[in-house]
């Protein structure tokens, strides 16, 4: 009797486990989604959520790349996807990005995280100046992490080389996305 408890505990413990890592953010993985998926997997890996397709089509079309946007069936947007290869279901996956709040790094780190938050937690590799936001870059998730310019007191299209130093801490997040290798 004893070993039957002892193993659904550890089945039941097993099953919490892999309801976390749904939205667990790691280097080159999100939840169920790994560098090694194919475009034709994501259907079987969000059949419990809503997967929209947009192919690009160059010139004629919204965007001129593929992507596969995530939805929760309570119409939440999840993520957006966008594949290596346009148009091939064995393409893997170039990059995600972080639409939602529920995903997090095993540090913390999500949409809702302050700039504070990701010097407290990683080490920033990069600060680069865009059109209208800073773009960070953190090497150990193989993350692009933006803030808004107005957050730092700049206006869009300013060219200021921007620095790690003149960020203030409690500046938001824009975009979190991850790129797969």
């Amino acid at each position: 009797m004893k070993k039957i408890g002892i193993i659904l505990t550890i089945a039941m413990l097993m099953v919490q486990c892999k309801k976390e890592n749904h939205f667990l953010i790691d280097k080159n993985k999100i939840g169920n989604l790994e560098s090694t998926t194919q475009v034709y997997e994501l259907e079987a890996l969000f059949a419990s959520d809503s997967l929209v397709v947009r192919l690009g089509e160059g010139d004629f079309a919204d965007s001129s790349y593929d992507e596969y946007l995530v939805y929760s069936k309570k119409g939440e947007q999840l993520l957006s996807i966008i594949p290596k290869e346009q148009h091939d279901s064995t393409a893997t996956i170039d990059h995600v990005q972080i639409l939602n709040t529920k995903f997090k790094s095993e540090k913390g780190l999500g949409l809702a995280s302050t700039f504070k938050d990701i010097v407290d937690m990683y080490s920033v590799s990069k600060v680069e100046d865009a059109i209208s936001v800073a773009q960070i870059s953190i090497d150990e998730l193989n993350a692009t992490v933006t803030i808004d310019k107005k957050e730092l007191g700049l206006n869009d299209f300013s060219s200021h080389k921007i620095v790690v130093e003149q960020i203030p801490d409690m500046a938001k997040i824009k975009t979190l996305t991850i790129w797969f290798e």
